[in-house]
């Protein structure tokens, strides 16, 4: 009888096993299969086009994020154009150099001094949370909002200071450390993701937002902080950064989005008890 007994637990152990991989809940992801769209469904959207951090549907522009194509005409080329004129202006080079701007400055505003543009680049994350407060229109809500733009000034970052300190050029004022400019790329930076995150709601919020980054860079170059170079440069890289961040968001979360984990507990073949994660995308 206790042979039998011991026999009948071993069974009874590896066929709850087997049952439990067999089940959705599993160690291994599991993927829904993608919709099929067809031509003429043109309202088409996807059944998980709504996350636990996102307000309203991914709108057709949205879930096309992560177009490799649509990247690289509305991010990868406009960035690359404004970080090249900045190359290409550097010192006394091109019909406008940075040493002609440096030039007019000095004789149209030679005491121009400021402090606004210290405060102008963060002037439109005061719209971002007053936007969450009183909007239902916002593309994310707060948390994924906070956690794509701290990526994407994490990404800024990782771009422009190693960038000066390779470059090592000096500034108008004489101080180290011109190129790019880092006010002008957290400007664009927080202007691009104001962009990507109310545009639909209206498209004075992109103009108010850009109008203000480039504010920003002008007060840059009259401050005599920094060249007119530095300024193209600095814009280019947090267009880029905000644009690779969603795009990769876009990418990973297939224009749907990750969906929360579970957490089950399992009983393990040799009868120790153990955990399952099954995950959705």
């Amino acid at each position: 009888m206790t042979r039998a007994f011991k026999f009948s637990k071993i069974l009874t152990v590896h066929l709850l096993w087997l049952c439990l991989l067999a089940s959705p809940l599993t160690t291994q992801a599991q993927v829904k299969p993608k919709p099929t769209r067809t031509t003429a469904d043109s309202a088409f959207v996807p059944p998980d086009t709504v996350l636990p951090g996102q307000k309203k549907p991914f709108t057709e522009a949205q879930r096309l994020e992560g177009d490799n194509k649509r990247f690289l005409k509305r991010a990868v080329i406009p960035s690359v154009a404004l970080i090249g004129a900045g190359i290409y202006t550097i010192g006394g080079r091109g019909i406008l150099s940075s040493r002609d701007v440096f030039d007019y400055r000095t004789k149209a505003f030679p005491e121009f001094a400021t402090d606004a543009d210290d405060f102008a680049m963060l002037a439109p994350l005061v719209g971002l949370y007053g936007f969450n407060l009183i909007s239902s229109q916002n593309r994310h809500e707060l948390g994924r909002q906070t956690l794509l733009l701290v990526s994407a000034g994490a990404l800024t970052s990782a771009l422009v200071w190693p960038t000066k300190k390779l470059t090592d050029i000096e500034r108008p004022n004489e101080k180290p450390y011109a190129f790019p400019s880092g006010h002008t790329a957290y400007a664009f930076t927080i202007a691009t993701f104001m962009d990507k995150e109310f545009r639909h709601k209206s498209p004075w919020v992109s103009v108010a937002s850009y109008g203000i980054a480039g504010a920003t860079g002008v007060l840059r170059v009259l401050n005599n902080a920094h060249w007119m170079s530095d300024v193209l440069a600095g814009a280019g890289v947090g267009i880029l950064s905000v644009n690779t961040v969603y795009w990769i968001h876009a990418k990973l979360t297939e224009g749907g989005g990750l969906n929360t984990a579970t957490v089950v507990p399992i009983m393990l073949p040799t009868g120790h008890m153990g955990m399952a994660v099954a995950i959705q995308f």
